[in-house]
């Protein structure tokens, strides 16, 4: 048994699941849990596993039916939890690891004692593989916690937290929808001090059908909710509550085609 599982949630997309697992450096020291949330087929274990060539172990887990994000997390958390595991890290399917990813996470928290979670740089890919844009997070915990009011400052693919945490700030949040990482990441900030690491070391797929595209609306309203939820008189809560409230109104289309001048307005 390795000191970290990685949870990989998974619903009706074996592929991205495939890719992710053979992502894994071979050198690295971690055991996998998947949480199926009610797929409409069987996983094929023997495929996933074939050419998994970390140094741990892969477990399967199922859900009777489709609970939602939010209840797979929270299912493979009480797995973790008690099987002791010392540090729990996350991945979606279709994203892919960087290099050591695992062992340069886990040394980070080994050596920081006050840090509970550190996430990383991130690269945005497409479903080929070509990349999008990178996205540079702030590195330090204060920075992070008055950025978090605008978006969420950790990119959940690519964090690994201190399993320990669990017993003082609970689990995932499940009320609210398509934004329980951001829920959680607040919570945590009440307790504790967080970080990013300044190295790409996670490619996430964009993806249409993935949830911020999919539930655009109900996770900005969620989003809202979570500010209002921890909401403080100052230049960051206001900003990021008026910018989620425009978000809200604005269509998607708009959003979209602002975004896109802008990562070409970037890379001039």
């Amino acid at each position: 048994m390795n000191k970290t599982l990685l949870l990989i949630p998974h619903f009706n997309n074996q592929e991205g699941l495939i890719k992710s697992i053979h992502s894994i450096n071979e050198g690295e020291n971690i055991d996998v849990l998947v949480v199926d949330d009610g797929s409409f087929f069987d996983i094929n274990e023997f495929q996933i596993t074939e050419n998994f060539n970390a140094k741990g172990q892969i477990f399967f887990r199922y859900l009777n039916y489709n609970k939602g994000i939010e209840e797979a997390l929270n299912y493979g958390l009480s797995i973790a939890f008690s099987m002791n595991y010392k540090y729990l890290a996350r991945l979606d399917c279709g994203d892919v690891c960087i290099g050591n990813r695992f062992k340069i996470q886990e040394e980070f928290l080994d050596k920081n004692s006050d840090i509970v979670l550190v996430g990383s740089y991130v690269n945005f890919v497409n479903k080929e593989g070509v990349m999008i844009h990178r996205l540079r997070l702030p590195t330090k915990d204060r920075f992070i916690r008055k950025k978090m009011y605008l978006n969420a400052m950790h990119i959940h693919p690519s964090i690994m937290f201190k399993l320990s945490i669990i017993k003082k700030i609970g689990v995932y949040p499940t009320k609210y929808k398509a934004a329980e990482d951001y829920a959680f990441f607040f919570k945590i900030l009440k307790e504790f001090k967080v970080a990013n690491l300044n190295r790409f070391l996670v490619s996430c797929e964009a993806n249409n059908n993935g949830i911020s595209r999919k539930f655009r609306k109900e996770q900005i309203k969620s989003r809202i909710r979570i500010i209002l939820d921890n909401f403080y008189f100052g230049i960051y809560p206001i900003y990021g509550l008026l910018r989620s409230l425009i978000l809200y109104i604005t269509p998607n289309k708009v959003t979209e085609s602002v975004k896109s001048i802008f990562k070409m307005w970037k890379k001039n």
